[in-house]
């Protein structure tokens, strides 16, 4: 049903610009906006490999005066590229190629906005290709920090916020071997840290979210001296994106954010102050953050993330059969979860 939907859409878009009395400006023009419309939330890749079609007949119609018009529809197209699932390094290639060029034409046309969007989209499919060994972190970074000259924290504060979550994850995906190791930790950290003093829980929820999260994650991982520190403000970072990342709303967030926050309890103790305590009760409401969202991603097709939790919890299962009681209790075996 919904592969016939996709194709009731692609040929109404056709007939619409197949329109004899609109100028082949027009048709391109409207087979690029319906285009853009499918790209928009697609519901299957089916939609995205529509949306790519409508980006080619659009380009091919194209008069080839209209060179603004023209490296539109190139931008567009590559970023439907981008979010092609499964397009792999071909499907990249591409679209590092199309924003390439836009990039260029949007600069000798002056259009500085479109240029900032066209390299903050380069930076992802960059950053993308760095993790298939295809082309160099540093260019995507370069490419972000571009595009932050026109997309400031004050006109823009979604696109500042967006770039600067960019950068930071571009920062912690670089190799830890060396001596600069730290200092990119700490620049990742500062770009979650600039990103969130622009966006807040009520005007851009999804961004200080990912925002958040993103943060939590950073803070978690980070090659301190001091761990336990780092991972409650962790915790209060996932816990603040868990305001908006639910799981009526949205549910794949909502694992991925639950999954981070069991990470992050299994290697804490239940009272900071007595790390020899242990931490029975973070090790059981981990274990039932783990169950969560594995249901979660075993509903939702992510069979890989599922298998990954499940085993999470086969080890805390083990740790808890191996775990001392609380001194505090003095029961043992009591337990006080966090989670239900």
């Amino acid at each position: 049903m919904r592969q016939s939907r996709v194709d009731e859409e692609v040929r109404a878009a056709l007939a619409a610009a197949d329109d004899p009395s609109a100028s082949p400006q027009d048709r391109a023009e409207m087979l690029m906006e319906i285009a853009m419309g499918l790209q928009q939330r697609p519901e299957s890749p089916d939609q995205i490999e529509a949306a790519i079609d409508l980006y080619e007949r659009a380009g091919a119609i194209c008069p080839s005066d209209e060179y603004l018009l023209s490296t539109r529809i190139a931008a567009r197209r590559a970023t439907a590229l981008l979010a092609l699932p499964k397009g792999g390094a071909d499907a990249l290639e591409r679209a590092r190629t199309e924003l390439e060029k836009a990039t260029r034409h949007f600069a000798d046309l002056d259009r500085p906005e479109e240029l900032a969007e066209a390299e903050l989209n380069l930076g992802l499919t960059i950053h993308n290709l760095a993790g298939l060994n295809r082309a160099r972190i540093t260019d995507a970074i370069s490419a972000y920090q571009r595009a932050l000259r026109t997309f400031d924290r004050v006109r823009f504060p979604k696109e500042f916020a967006i770039l600067q979550n960019n950068l930071a994850t571009a920062f912690l995906s670089m190799p830890f071997t060396d001596s600069r190791a730290k200092m990119r930790e700490a620049l990742a950290v500062q770009a979650f840290e600039e990103g969130l003093k622009i966006v807040n829980l009520i005007d851009h929820p999804t961004e200080y979210a990912m925002l958040k999260n993103n943060l939590g994650n950073a803070l978690q991982y980070a090659s301190s001296s001091h761990v336990v520190e780092n991972n409650l403000r962790a915790l209060e970072a996932y816990d603040e994106a868990l305001k908006v990342r639910t799981r009526a709303a949205m549910p794949l967030e909502y694992a991925n954010t639950i999954a981070n926050k069991a990470n992050c309890l299994w290697n804490l103790p239940d009272d900071p102050a007595d790390p020899g305590n242990g931490n029975r009760a973070n090790l059981t409401a981990a274990r039932e953050y783990y169950r969560e969202c594995r249901e979660i991603f075993m509903g939702s097709g992510e069979a890989d993330k599922a298998r990954i939790v499940a085993e999470a919890c086969e080890q805390i299962d083990r740790e808890l059969l191996s775990a001392p009681a609380a001194k505090s209790d003095g029961l043992s075996g009591s337990v006080q979860p966090h989670l239900n």
